[in-house]
């Protein structure tokens, strides 16, 4: 209630302030009126100075006339006195000289008067004039101020009545808002630990699987060694059982790791495919190359494919893995990698 009172004083004083006939402003369009009478003048008169220079001369140059035309009436009216008729000459005596130089005299202490009261006004102008221009230039700005608030005013009231109606009651208060966070503070606590246990459990099934892998890998260099002598000693009935035992385990490995093929597609590879179970009901096809040193059993790379369409990123993996020669962690990691991001 108070802001609309305040409001409707700046908005009536801008009005009384917009139709008051200030003598200042008033003036100023007087002086544009002037400047406008004198632009088909010589732009020299435009100077101050100039004009002041030829002001004082054309003064100068009334005031000889006006000698002169007083000293030409005298001695015309002298010269008829003299020549006319003694009755019809006028009688000028002394009385009649004193008295017109007492009027005179009095004429020249009026004129005398007035140009100090003059003075006195352009002096008191003078000084007036910068205090009423800046009372002026106050009063303008505080006007364009008191509209521009009532603007902002009026603005703000439609703001919040927007605002009102994009959000009804009830509102979020600041105890609610505080209950709020304390509770999603909690929940994000309880986040935090799931998450702890989780990163656990897969750290133990990492090992597991690594276990797991390390085995299978040891599994296979025996069943290269056996084979190797299978070679060699065709005819011994002995390594019969021990090559059935190992294909069976082999068997069996491919079924818990989901091999779906292994074969040597060189001297020095050895390409593995697997397929990972990524959602219900769906797998994905992936192969692994593990590339030799020739001669050696040293790991010189890795290469997987089935990951174009992914954004999975296994190169880290193959960089920790391959310096140490650790073949069974690589696959295993990359089959775990695999698994979780998929």
């Amino acid at each position: 209630m108070e802001n609309d009172e305040i409001l409707t004083k700046a908005l009536s004083f801008q009005e009384a302030f917009g139709s008051a006939n200030i003598q200042l402003v008033r003036k100023i369009d007087d002086l544009n009126a002037k400047k406008q009478e004198f632009e088909g003048l010589d732009t020299d008169l435009r100077d101050p100075s100039i004009i002041a220079a030829d002001v004082a001369a054309q003064i100068g140059f009334f005031r000889k006339l006006k000698f002169q035309y007083l000293e030409q009436n005298a001695k015309d009216k002298y010269v008829k006195s003299i020549v006319s008729n003694i009755d019809d000459a006028p009688i000028v005596t002394a009385d009649d000289n004193r008295a017109l130089q007492a009027l005179n005299e009095q004429r020249k202490q009026r004129l005398k008067d007035a140009k100090t009261r003059l003075a006195d006004i352009q002096n008191r102008i003078r000084e007036l004039a910068p205090a009423v221009e800046k009372d002026y230039a106050h009063v303008k700005s505080s006007s364009a101020q008191a509209a521009s608030l009532s603007q902002k005013i009026i603005d703000a009231r439609l703001a919040l009545s927007r605002l009102r109606q994009a959000h009804p009651t009830p509102r979020l208060t600041e105890q609610s808002a505080t209950q709020t966070l304390a509770e999603q503070d909690v929940q994000i606590q309880e986040l935090d630990d799931e998450k702890a246990t989780l990163q656990n459990n897969v750290r133990e099934v990492k090992d597991k699987v690594k276990q797991g892998t390390l085995q299978v890998e040891g599994l296979r260099i025996e069943r290269a060694e056996v084979e190797k002598s299978l070679k060699v000693e065709v005819d011994d009935g002995r390594w019969l059982p021990l090559y059935d035992w190992f294909t069976q385990a082999l068997s069996v490995h491919r079924s818990i790791m989901n091999m779906e093929s292994l074969e040597a597609s060189a001297d020095n590879e050895i390409r593995l495919t697997y397929r990972v179970d990524v959602l219900e009901r769906r797998s994905r096809i992936v192969s692994i190359t593990l590339i030799f040193l020739p001669g050696t059993r040293q790991l010189a790379s890795v290469e997987v494919g089935g990951l174009d369409n992914t954004d999975i990123d296994v190169t880290e993996l193959i960089d920790a893995h391959v310096p140490s020669n650790d073949a069974p962690g690589v696959i295993a990691a990359i089959l775990a990698r695999v698994r979780k991001e998929a």
